[in-house]
């Protein structure tokens, strides 16, 4: 379940008063003043900021609250692996997939955007290797106490694979020849996201960010025309860094890095992002990468595929396709960014 509240970002530097008096003595009428307000809460085991552009008006950012909760919720109930009742839970249950099985519509939509992400990076970006990171204890499971088994892990690693999968368009359906077990946390919370923007662009916003878990979509400019200002942060596992800030208007970022997310054992630390064709946690050099596409389930699922290859595989692939992408490489001497050429305009810090 998800939870809310609202406040204030910015309160009017004018007051009421004298801004009804301003306009008075200068012979026009007053229009009310656009703020940014803040709804936040927590879904998908983290948390949401969504900062809307509106005047004052209580009723209607209480109204917008409840109805982004109930967005949220809707997804939450059909793609989180942590719920026994999802939709997706109850799939993955199933001991024989290779009949045609009804899925939802958000659901539908969501696996072939994962399917097609899979295909770009060549199977770096894999929604079928939940059973492997189950075994190194990312997934809703208990952490193990050690690395699993090679001989478990192979076997394991073989019943895998995205290209198993087969998507029907009409009705929306799901097979595959065998059984599968999904996991959609590395696409979901942009998904996410990308619900909340339609939500909020069919109630009449115009400008908002919208934030899920560090995945975010803007639309719009704040009040005064300024862009929206977003900080790409260092990768480091304590406190929290500036590295580089971009300015966006109606686009979507998303970073991927493994700098919050792994567990120590035996001497060796393990980061929480598995590589599909190996089955083993990711251990190059490339610290963190962050994507900017037009909807932020895209930019989620990059993110997290351009991480699974590294460095020089990913930054060949944006740069070819023209995916704006940013690049940071831990190294001996500290930190070295890169980025691809799309990229280069959104930066201004």
């Amino acid at each position: 379940m998800t939870s809310c509240m609202l406040r204030p970002v910015r309160v009017a530097v004018v007051s009421a008063f004298l801004a009804l008096a301003l306009a008075a003595l200068a012979g026009c009428s007053f229009e009310a003043e656009e703020k940014v307000w803040e709804i936040s809460g927590g879904v998908f085991g983290t948390s949401y900021h969504i900062n809307v552009v509106l005047t004052d008006d209580q009723q209607r950012l209480e109204n917008l609250a409840k109805g982004i909760e109930a967005e949220l919720e809707k997804v939450d109930a059909a793609m989180s692996t942590w719920r026994e009742d999802s939709e997706l839970s109850q799939l993955n249950r199933m001991p024989d997939q290779s009949e045609w099985t009804g899925i939802s519509g958000p659901l539908h939509e969501v696996l072939a955007k994962a399917i097609e992400v899979s295909e770009l990076t060549g199977g770096a970006f894999d929604v079928t290797v939940g059973p492997v990171v189950n075994l190194w204890g990312f997934g809703p499971r208990a952490r193990p106490e050690k690395a699993p088994e090679e001989q478990e892990l192979a076997r394991v690693l073989s019943e895998t694979g995205y290209e198993k999968l087969e998507l029907r368009n009409q009705p929306p359906s799901l097979r595959a020849a065998q059984p599968q077990y999904i996991d959609l946390s590395a696409i979901a919370k942009g998904y996410g996201v990308d619900v909340v923007a339609r939500y909020l662009d069919s109630e009449g916003v115009n400008a908002y960010l919208v934030e899920i878990g560090g995945e975010v979509r803007v639309q719009g400019r704040k009040p005064g025309g300024d862009a929206w200002r977003l900080a790409i942060e260092q990768p480091v596992s304590e406190g929290r860094q500036v590295n580089r800030v971009v300015a966006l208007e109606n686009r979507a970022m998303a970073t991927s890095g493994d700098y919050r997310n792994y567990y120590e054992s035996e001497g060796r630390r393990y980061s929480h992002t598995i590589d599909p064709e190996t089955g083993k946690p990711i251990t190059h050099n490339l610290a963190s990468v962050t994507v900017l596409a037009e909807d932020c389930m895209t930019a989620d699922a990059l993110a997290t595929g351009f991480n699974v290859m590294g460095f020089e595989r990913a930054h060949a692939l944006a740069t070819r396709e023209n995916i704006p992408a940013y690049f940071i490489i831990r190294t001996e001497n500290g930190f070295e960014t890169h980025q691809t050429p799309a990229f280069s305009s959104y930066v201004i810090q």
